[in-house]
């Protein structure tokens, strides 16, 4: 059995399926550690639960709550503090996007995305960051994507939310390089999960055809090393690398242009227009 290390406890939004499943796997497997599950469905999280607790011989807790809400990420917190738990690995995976003419996108909707991919992250990562510095040692890993790197016109919103966390992860890893704790941003490409229909993304869709995609277990695999070696940004696959590095050289009028054509192939469920 591999030995435990000094991080022993962490913490895991969106944890109930897709990357958020796997990187619980991944550090219950690597480092026999306990682990706090976050996310909406209480089955899937109590389900995942008891597999890793039997399979690795640790202790999980389940939290179901809904982070897309104002004010969730100090009421996750406040409840952790009342277990007495103090995680000293903070994944901030949960997130999702949406699909479609920014014009006729839910009010709703644009919020509730906005309060998880960026309101949401930023909290957690104060309140728990905080403990982390006054203890010299903590790990954060913030689940961004190569979105981060270009304007998306039919997933503005998203692609901009993204953007946000990268940059925020990037200015964070700065301020607490001599504390101990490190921060890293994990930025997949696309990957095969319930991403898509949660974003109205159909499974069709061309971007998802191509040898970008990963699956979401190799995607935590490269994430986790990352965050092992307190890497600041980790950009999950080749392709998705050389995509990255192509689009700091192409004017951003270019690349906002080729990623307005492959977002705008994507067929869209009715619920997303007003």
């Amino acid at each position: 059995m591999p030995a435990r290390n000094v991080h022993q406890l962490a913490l895991i939004t969106g944890a109930s399926n897709g990357i958020g499943l796997e990187l619980a796997k991944t550090l219950a497997a690597r480092e026999r550690c306990d682990l706090i599950l976050v996310a909406r469905t209480k089955e899937k999280l109590e389900h995942l639960a008891r597999e890793l607790e039997k399979t690795h011989s640790i202790h999980c807790h389940v939290l179901a709550m809904d982070l897309g809400q104002h004010g969730s990420a100090r009421e996750l917190y406040d409840q952790v503090k009342k277990m007495g738990l103090s995680p000293d690995t903070l994944i901030n995976n949960a997130g999702f996007g949406d699909a479609g003419a920014f014009v006729r996108s839910k009010d709703a909707k644009i919020e509730s995305m906005m309060t998880l991919n960026m309101e949401t992250l930023t909290l957690l990562t104060r309140y728990f960051a905080a403990g982390m510095v006054e203890k010299q040692n903590g790990r954060i890993l913030n689940v961004a994507s190569i979105a981060a790197f270009q304007p998306g016109p039919y997933m503005a919103v998203y692609y901009a939310t993204k953007a946000y966390v990268l940059s925020f992860t990037e200015a964070l890893a700065v301020e607490l390089k001599n504390s101990g704790v490190t921060v890293t941003a994990l930025c997949p490409g696309p990957v095969l999960t319930g991403f898509q229909s949660g974003a109205n993304m159909a499974d069709d869709a061309g971007m998802l055809k191509t040898p970008a995609v990963l699956p979401a277990a190799k995607v935590a695999e490269i994430g986790y090393e990352a965050m092992k070696c307190g890497s600041t940004v980790a950009i999950a696959g080749t392709i998705n690398r050389l995509m990255t590095f192509s689009t700091r050289l192409a004017p951003r009028s270019i690349t906002a242009k080729i990623a307005g054509r492959l977002n705008r192939g994507h067929k869209h469920k009715s619920e997303n227009v007003l």
